[in-house]
């Protein structure tokens, strides 16, 4: 409650004080969408400077070193054939961690577009004092959605500093399953590391910022 009594609310300065904060919850409702608008804005902007300073956007396409593919063409039809299978299994494991990164950032994105649509409610909650803690922890919710994307911005940064620099082949000597498996493994963790900072950006977003 706003004030303890009805005769409080008479007090010229009591009522004056929720005139306003009525006028304000009034504004934040009617222009809810541009006040979203205007966080998603900033925070598309930190991520465009990051995409440009890091050079991102410029990458080119990650290609399997030449020492591996002479010792992948140089095998023969027998020995293919466990070549095939870690090839398979390989494709399978970074299918699936592909998939599981897509799902993480459309759901962002959808509660992006579900936080936007549904914020006339929370923020109509400025209008009382007791209840304007909603509308303060919806914002805070609202910027940490926007901030999640910075993180997977810097995760995908550091994951590409990984693949553009492909694991050397320590010994030629080794059998070529086991060199393609090495490859195939290295891989693979990059990607879990690069799917486990992406699930935990929100996590992260919180913990840092106490959003």
């Amino acid at each position: 409650k706003t004030c303890g009594s009805f005769t409080e609310l008479k007090k010229p300065e009591m009522a004056f004080k929720c005139f306003v904060r009525f006028i304000l919850a009034q504004a934040a409702v009617m222009y809810g969408m541009e006040l979203m608008t205007a966080l998603f804005r900033v925070a598309q902007g930190m991520i465009s400077t990051i995409m440009d300073s890091s050079g991102l956007a410029d990458l080119s396409a990650t290609t399997l070193p030449d020492e591996m593919v002479a010792i992948i063409e140089s095998v023969g039809l027998i020995e293919s054939i466990p070549l095939w299978a870690i090839t398979l299994l390989g494709s399978l494991f970074i299918w699936v961690l592909a998939l599981v990164m897509i799902l993480t950032v459309y759901s962002r994105f959808f509660k992006l577009y579900i936080a936007t649509a549904i914020a006339p409610v929370p923020l109509a909650s400025f209008a009382g004092q007791p209840s304007s803690n909603i509308g303060v922890a919806f914002l805070k919710s609202y910027t940490a959605i926007c901030l999640e994307g910075c993180v997977i911005v810097l995760a995908c940064v550091i994951f590409s500093a990984f693949a553009s620099t492909p694991p050397a082949i320590a010994d030629s000597s080794l059998a070529p399953a086991t060199i393609v498996w090495n490859y195939v493994g290295e891989l693979i963790f990059n990607m879990l590391v690069l799917v486990g900072a992406i699930k935990m950006s929100d996590r992260l977003i919180r913990e840092l910022m106490g959003l």
